[in-house]
Formats: structure tokens, sequence, C-alpha cells
């Protein structure tokens, strides 16, 4: 408790003709205020607390807003006024605005002692009280006084009130046990059970395509008014879902803006093949650029190089073909995934600009019926996306490694970030792709067949070279260097652990209308926080603190959730015990998942709980038989500040398909209405799954991490690093890594064994758990939560060589396909280097963390 005082103020004692001048029934009513200040001796409390009816225990959720209006107590509105009457700051500090006091963590605890205690007293008395049936107990004068009177039972109830008493005295001081089958909060009991099929049951599919349609009505790129006006409508949905505590974040950071008249793709030699492309989509609502691009104005001849991947361009270079002073062709997706790798292996090259089209072998009508007919990129669809170098540095590109604050000065100018790349850049449609191919046939050499694309009435694809004809790229923009962005964030806080945070994320920043990424996750998202809302009104609240987050600027390099893990890093570090990530929520009808391997047993459990409408099988079932797993994550969305730089467990999860109009503006709310998930079913789905991982990881009393499920993916690893290193030739011994592994395997297999310990003491005891019970298991949550944290190198020199932000020793992303995992990042970087004193560093460096957070598991 605090360090509150309170005034004691003498009182009159009574005569006995005062004490006996009214009756009983008004003597106890404290409307008077003579006797309400002599009731007040009974205590603080005694003047303001009334405790609620204990009734039978409800089946369902559904039942509780009529239980409670049909009781003695009254609305769970009187209760909640009478709590907050009683509301005891314990840290001696004004508590934050909309936050919940200890004490009434502290009484709901006890009521959930309560229930189970009067609940077994009860059901014994019933057999010699035959003239009260379905007892209730409720301490309440004037009622207790008019059942004695009318069954004349006052000997005996006297009797059982000295029992349940002595009861009282120890459930609440001696045994001090807390009941985890049923937690009551605000007068109302709770199983884990009943919470899960509340929520499973009130996700609406026709919520979701409504928050769409609001969602995908407009395009919000970053830092923009369309963005912002987004972020102002989350926010109100936080308030509207009576979230404890609601605030907007704002940064300052670098983005560039596409100008009218500032881009052109033109062949401008010779005259007779002079042309310049549409470049904007039909009835495009946004320009097309790519974000973070370098600002320029080249012409050089024109070169083909497939898809933009170091091999191509050194293929090109094996037949004789420089690259040097000219403007590079390449094809979206292929053996380079990273859009802005590809101009960064062009640059290497010694191309002064990079044009990236999008190929219709890949996304378009070679696939299948092209939209409006079909779910495929139509012919004058481009792709855009962010160019800066996220396998290297993650958010604001001017502020690598700390954050981007209003206030903060020490940034970078845009000439000195190692994010950027140095060579102008733009995307076009293979629409426009077709006449560049077409004008450098005969030029160079003809292309290996694994290089030809699907662009029609290109007879035969060449190379080019420095005959080929000169082509104009340009890309002048509006840069601005401190343009402000917002995250917002919504908080439930928790009862028992709320210092210990479940952080669930979803950015709303988009290219276009972004109906698939991310307005497909933001449509979930917004329905999981009206249903988390619902729960709120019942009077629910979760063990551990849930923090919900729209980020923004997202699409810029991840800048939202970085900037925001960087200005909050030692908490995070201290009390984030999970990250929920969903970006691209439905795309398709395969779910698909990635994450730190602690997640594993929940997300089976989960999947083997959810059905596909369509297979008639479950969702597991359908995860077993594609040979599916958890997969480990590399660096495409805003779960990367969380695992790799503050060592919180992230998971990032949705539905996939094929290929669709991805970053361009057919990517629309039609689209997916028609095509990509019509009738909202894989939406609902992936609604249903996110909330029951949510209620797994807040509410489960035992955080529900696969300890053991680490340990062995860990083991796996490193055979699969040895066998890369065998592939190298590198000279190396690996035997330390193999140590770390086996005792790492070894170690969480004997932690997990406790789980099973408090399993069969507290559930095999009907639930009850004492204190010490308690304290074990919150301390045993909290190495399970700081297991990832322990896998970080915070070292002054620490971090993966030449891209010191990232710190998990086990995940990063990989260095040349910046979308894809690199497993032992630090390592694998060393030996692609052909550095074996370099990578035998890091190996030892690798096993000995490993080995201290092994360690830190059991000490």
């Amino acid at each position: 408790m605090g360090d509150d005082k309170f005034e004691y103020k003498s009182l009159p004692i009574p005569t006995y003709e005062e004490a006996t001048a009214q009756p009983s029934s008004s003597r106890s009513d404290l409307g008077d205020g003579t006797d309400a200040e002599r009731q007040g001796l009974l205590g603080r409390e005694a003047s303001n607390y009334q405790p609620p009816t204990v009734e039978s225990e409800r089946g369902s959720l559904d039942d509780l807003a009529s239980s409670a209006s049909g009781s003695t107590r009254g609305s769970t509105d009187e209760l909640r006024r009478e709590l907050d009457q009683m509301d005891v700051d314990d840290s001696g500090q004004g508590s934050s605005s909309g936050s919940r006091p200890r004490l009434r963590h502290h009484f709901s605890k006890r009521f959930s002692s309560l229930t189970r205690t009067l609940s077994a007293i009860q059901r014994p008395l019933q057999r010699y009280l035959p003239s009260m049936p379905s007892f209730r107990f409720t301490i309440n004068l004037s009622d207790t006084r008019a059942r004695l009177k009318d069954h004349g039972c006052i000997m005996l109830l006297r009797l059982f009130a000295l029992l349940l008493v002595v009861s009282l005295v120890y459930v609440f001081f001696i045994g001090d046990i807390f009941n985890l089958n049923n937690r009551m909060v605000m007068g109302q009991s709770y199983s884990s059970s009943s919470v899960e099929n509340f929520i499973q049951g009130h996700i609406n599919e026709t919520n979701i395509a409504e928050n769409l349609k609001l969602v995908a009505g407009n395009t919000r790129v970053a830092g923009t008014e369309g963005s912002f006006v987004l972020a102002e409508w989350i926010e109100h949905e936080f308030y509207k879902a009576g979230f404890d505590e609601v605030k907007r974040e704002e940064f300052q950071v670098y983005l560039n803006y596409p100008r009218d008249d500032g881009r052109k793709v033109a062949i401008v030699d010779p005259p007779h093949l002079v042309w310049e492309a549409t470049l904007e989509e039909n009835g495009a609502q946004y320009p097309v650029f790519h974000g973070h691009s370098k600002s320029g104005n080249v012409t050089g001849p024109l070169v083909y190089a497939n898809f933009g991947s170091r091999e191509d361009f050194k293929l090109l270079a094996d037949k004789g073909i420089s690259v040097n002073g000219s403007i590079a062709l390449v094809r979206y997706y292929g053996t380079e995934g990273d859009r802005a790798l590809k101009i960064k292996a062009a640059e290497l090259a010694g191309a002064v600009g990079c044009i990236i089209y999008s190929d219709p072998a890949q996304d378009g009508f070679v696939q299948g019926p092209a939209y409006p007919k079909g779910r495929f990129m139509p012919s004058d669809g481009v792709q855009r996306g962010g160019v800066s170098l996220m396998s290297h540095i993650v958010g604001d590109v001017l502020s690598p490694g700390f954050a981007s604050t209003p206030d903060e000065k020490k940034r970078l100018s845009p000439e000195d970030s190692p994010a950027l790349v140095k060579i102008p850049s733009l995307p076009i449609a293979w629409r426009d792709a077709q006449r560049l191919l077409q004008a450098i046939e005969g030029h160079g050499s003809k292309v290996p067949k694994e290089w030809v694309g699907g662009v029609p009435k290109v007879q035969e694809w060449w190379t080019g070279d420095k005959s080929s004809p000169t082509v104009h790229l340009m890309n002048l923009q509006d840069e601005v260097e401190r343009r402000p962005i917002y995250n917002v964030h919504g908080t439930i806080i928790g009862l028992e652990e709320r210092d210990k945070k479940i952080i669930v994320g979803n950015h709303r920043d988009a290219w276009c209308l972004g109906s698939v990424d991310p307005g497909s996750g933001t449509a979930v998202f917004l329905e999981i926080v009206r249903a988390f809302g619902e729960l709120l009104t019942y009077g629910w609240r979760p063990l551990r603190t849930i923090e919900f987050v729209s980020w923004d600027g997202e699409e810029y390099n991840l800048i939202g959730s970085t900037e925001h893990v960087e200005k909050d890093i030692d908490n995070l570090r201290a009390n984030g015990y999970a990250y929920l990530n969903v970006d691209v929520g439905v795309s398709g009808s395969k779910f698909r998942a990635a994450g730190s391997p602690v997640f594993e047993r929940s997300v089976h459990q989960i999947l083997g709980r959810l059905s596909d409408p369509f297979a008639n099988k479950t969702l597991k079932e359908l995860w077993d038989e594609g040979g599916q797993r958890l997969e480990p994550l590399g660096a495409g969305s805003d779960y990367v500040a969380f695992q790799d730089i503050a060592g919180t467990s992230s998971i990032d999860f949705g539905f996939e398909g094929e290929a669709y109009p991805y970053h361009s503006c057919y990517e629309s709310y039609d689209w997916m209405e028609k095509f990509g998930d019509p009738g909202f079913v894989y939406h609902k789905l992936l609604a249903q799954f996110w909330s029951l991982l949510l209620l797994d990881v807040s509410e489960n009393p035992m955080l529900p991490f696969d300890m053991e499920a680490y340990g062995k993916s860990v083991t796996g690893w490193v055979k699969d690093l040895d066998e890369f290193a065998k592939s190298k030739n590198a000279e190396v011994d690996l035997q330390l890594m193999y140590n770390a592994a086996a005792e790492l395997e070894a170690n969480t297999a004997r932690f997990q064994a406790w789980n099973d310990v408090w399993h069969d003491s507290v559930w095999g005891s009907g639930g009850y758990e004492s204190n010490v019970m308690a304290i074990q298991r919150v301390n045993h949550n909290v190495r399970m939560a700081q297991f990832d944290t322990h896998l970080l190198d915070l070292e002054a020199d620490g971090g993966i060589p030449n891209r010191t932000q990232f710190r998990h020793v086990v995940f990063g992303p990989e260095l040349w396909s910046g979308y894809d995992a690199s497993i032992f990042p630090a390592i694998r970087d060393s030996i692609n280097a052909g550095n074996w004193t370099l990578t035998q560093h890091w190996i030892d460096r690798v096993a000995n963390t490993i080995h201290f957070a092994s360690n830190k598991l059991l000490n």
C-alpha cells in the first residue's frame, strides 16, 4: 500500500437510548449524516464498500450483462463507481490517465477467491436450509435480518456467519490463495474458455469489410493528409473501445515525394526511336515513384539485366558487356527480391540510373487473367515501393540507432546516410518496358533462356550494350528532412503484470489505396479493437497489459515502429513480453507465419481450433499437409526493431496467395471483394487467430512460450550453418556452437519441466494458486520473456558487422536479400566475406551469447 495518511476525528459515544432510538433497519441506512459519520469508525473502506453478490458460475460472457442487472448488488457501473472511490495509488504518484489502481487489482484477486470459497460453503449448507432456494450470500443487514425472521434460522445463521468470518480471515490473510479457474473482476466471473469463446464468436466479417471500405477509400502515403486522417479515426476507435490510455506519438523524419514535372523515362537517341513513357496508371490516384529514391537527371545507353541481382550483373560482365554509365533495366521479383538491392547492385556495377518494371511472367497475364477480369497486374499497373536499404539500416535514414524525436538535433545529411542508394530510379509498367525492350533488340548479346520475360511483342530478348539507344531518366522530387509522422497507441492495463506488455501492431500507410498491404491487416486490427472493447464493457481485464499500435511510415524503411523502439528501448527490453504483427493480412487462402520459436506451440494449438470452411479441414491440418512450419523472421515489416533491436519475441502472420497488383493503385477494395477474399472469410479467420493468440499471451497465467522448441531449433540451425560453412570451404571450427546448442537444448527442457510442476500443483488443486507459487510463476515468466533479449549482443562493438543496428545473434535480415531471414547473420556475413579469422571470432562470440542466455533461464 501507499503512504496515504488518514485524519482521525474523535466522535461522541452514543448513549444506550440514542443507540436504540431507531429501528435496526434504519440504522443500517447511511443516508443520515450522523450515522454515516459513526459508520466511518469502522474504517475508511466501510463507508464506501459493499461486497458483491456471489452468484453461481455463469456459462458464458454473453449472459454477464443480464445477470449483473438482476443481482441485489446493482449494475456494473455502480460497482465501478464504488471501486473508483477506493482508488489508492501505491506508487505515491498520480496514476496516468485512465489507468486502473492497484487496489482494484487487489480486490479482483480477493473476489475470485471469495467466489470459490462461498460457493464451497453454500452447497453443504443447502440441505439445512430447505426454505432458501438458490441461496445467494450478500452482506446487507436489512436483507439478512429479514431472512432470519422469515426462516427462523437465527442461531444457525449466526453459526454460519462465524464460520464464514473464520474462513474469510483464512482465505484473505493466512492462505492468500487465488483461484485461476475463475477470475472475478468488477463483480463478474471469468474463465479463460468463456473469454476465448466470446472473442471467437464476436468477430464479424461484415464489420471487417466496412472497415476496409473506409481504409482503402483514399491514398495514405506516410506523412500525408491521408495517413493523418486515418490516424485520427483509429485514435477515435481506441477511445470508443474504452481503452485505458490513448496517445499519439510524433517523430520527424526524412521523406520524399514525387513531383509531377520531375519524372521522365524517354528514349532520346537515335531520333527515329524518340519516345516517352506514360509512367502513370490509368486513372491513378497517386503518382508513380520510389520512396527514398535518389534525385537525379541522367542519360545513358540502356542495358537489360534480368532481375538485377549481383549474379546477373556478373553474367553481363563475363559476356564483356559494360554497365558503366548505362541506365539499367531490371524486372521485379526473381533472384533478387528486394527492389532497393536491385538498385544497389546496378550502382555497384557502374550504372547511373535504374528502371524497374513489372513483368507479366511474374505477376501479370501470364499467371492468369489480369485485373479487372482477374487478380493479376494489368498492363499499366506499376509496383511502387521503398528503396532504402533496410537490410543495412531500418528506421529514419538520417538517425540510425536513435529516435527522430522533434527536439533531436544530431541527424545525418542525406548524402552521408548509408541507408540511401546513390543513383536515381523509377518503377514502370510492362506497357512502357515493352518499348524499351524492343529498342535494344540487336544490341549486345541474346539473353539466356531464363532471362526471357513475358512481355509480349518482343521478338528477341537482347542485353543491350554501349551501342544501345540512349535513355533519359529524370527523378526530381520534393525532399523533406523533418516530416512529422504519427504512431497511435491504445492501451489496456493488465491486472497482474501491469508493467509487462504485449504489443499488437499494424501499419496504416500505403503507396496508394493499399487494400491488401496493409489495408487487410488494418481492417482486421480495427475489428479486434472493437471486440476487445466489448469485453471491457463487461469488466474483463487481461493479466498483462495490451498495447495496440497503428504505425506510420512503415513503407519508408519501417520508420514508425523503429523510431518507437529506439525511443523506448530500455523499457521494451525489460518489459516487452511479445510483439504480434500483421502487415499484409489477406491476399489469399494459405496461412503463413514467421516468428521466434517460442510461439510454435501456441500457433499449432490455435490453428487446430480454426477451420477453413472451403477445405472442410482445420488450419492445422492444412498447415501439416503443406509441410509448413514457423519460419524465421527477416526484415519485411514492423517486427524487425522489436525482434532484432529490442529482443522482444515477435511473430508475423497472415493469409497469402498468388501474385496481385502489389503496391499499385489497382490494389483496391473492389479487387479484394472480387478476387482477394470474397465474403471476407479469411479476414475473419485472421481476426480470430490474432485475437486468440493475443489472449493466450496476455491472459495465460503461465506465459505460453515453447522454450524447448527454441532449443531444438537452434540445434538444427547450427547443423545448417555447418553445412553452409563447408560449402564455402570455410576454415573454421564450429565446436563451440555445437556445445552451446546442446547446452541450450538441455536447459530449455529442464526449464520447461517446471511448467508441469506448476500445472500439476495449481490445476490439480482446482485452480488455486498460493502467493509463493504465484511469485515463482511470475519470475518464470520473466525468464521466458527475456530469453530473446539475452540473445542480443549489447557490447559497445556489438551487432552484425557493418550493420550494428541489428543486435540479435540468431536472427537478422539477409545482407543481399533483405526480406529473407539470415540465421546467425554475423557468422554468415563473415563467411561470405571469406574472412576466416573474423568468422571464428563471431563463432566464439555468438556461442558465448547463447551460453549466457541459456544459463539465465536457470539462474
